[in-house]
């Protein structure tokens, strides 16, 4: 049955919508959460830095960005091996790292970061196994200077080595920032020099549609790199073909690697010249912008 309503409430009701509440708030006043008790939060770090070893080969020290203000921000700082909890991956030490702050609410003050440094003793030495904190900070003992242990990149503990392989060619789309979905469209390589085109969809989500032309659509790039000890190295941008246009930027670049390429489609690599100027009614004329 619907629970009856008078008049009342109905006008209250009513009120709600043009003033916010029915006695329980003043036009322009602070909303009740502003005037509040401020919460406290469980979170885990921003980042995690540092990992170091100690000599029982079990109790890790680690080193986490954690809130700071004027008053305190920062309660029940624990690092937690999660392993026994959610099961083991081989070859891993999965620790979660967590806290509570008041620090999703600004007025605790809590706005700045320091680091601070919490232990954990794992339930057998950690070996040669990786260990990741929060699911997506990775370190290793391999390579590491004891009592560190190695944070690893993006690309992982043991990035590829740079040359003519998929794996090297996945490391220069990130050298280059592509965006999220791209694909290589070419890669022309000899180890010391790669030109790399990707090119990525646009428009609406049209499943298998491959009739609608918004729905094939697309926009790319052509970037030229050459590899360093730290992997490739994105140094010129260009859509022309041929070796004129990299070449006037670097002399060394070779030539069997551009001679052949051909420029890249408008509709891949499209330009935006600057509008021309109109003038208005004061006979100045409008800012232009450019945009690639």
């Amino acid at each position: 049955m619907r629970p009856h309503r008078s008049p009342t409430a109905l006008l209250c009701a009513v009120a709600v919508l043009f003033l916010g509440g029915c006695g329980t708030r003043v036009a322009g006043g602070p909303a009740p959460t502003e005037t509040g008790p401020i919460p406290w939060t469980v979170f885990e770090p921003s980042a995690v830095t540092a990992a170091r070893l100690a000599a029982d080969h079990r109790t890790l020290s680690l080193d986490a960005d954690v809130p700071r203000g004027e008053h305190p921000c920062v309660r029940n700082l624990k690092a937690v091996d999660t392993d026994a909890q959610y099961g083991a991956v081989p070859g891993t030490v999965h620790v979660q790292v967590s806290f509570s702050s008041p620090s999703g609410d600004r007025r605790s003050g809590c706005t700045k970061e320091r680091t601070a440094t919490v232990h954990v003793r794992l339930p057998e030495p950690l070996g040669e196994r990786e260990l990741v904190v929060d699911n997506h900070t990775v370190f290793t003992p391999d390579g590491a200077k004891a009592p560190a242990l190695r944070l690893c990149g993006r690309l992982g503990c043991h990035p590829p080595a740079t040359g003519c392989t998929t794996a090297s060619y996945e490391q220069a789309m990130i050298a280059v920032g592509a965006p999220m979905h791209s694909y290589r469209d070419a890669e022309h390589c000899d180890g010391k020099w790669l030109v790399l085109d990707f090119s990525w969809r646009t428009g609406p989500a049209c499943g298998d549609d491959t009739r609608d032309s918004a729905c094939t659509s697309r926009l790319g790039d052509r970037y030229f790199l050459r590899a360093k000890r730290s992997g490739w190295e994105p140094f010129f941008e260009s859509a022309a073909g041929g070796c004129a246009a990299v070449r006037r930027r670097e002399p060394a670049f070779p030539t069997a690697l551009c001679a052949k390429l051909a420029p890249l489609s408008s509709s891949l690599h499209p330009s935006y010249p600057p509008p021309s100027a109109s003038p208005t009614a004061g006979g100045s004329s409008s800012p232009t912008a450019t945009a690639r």
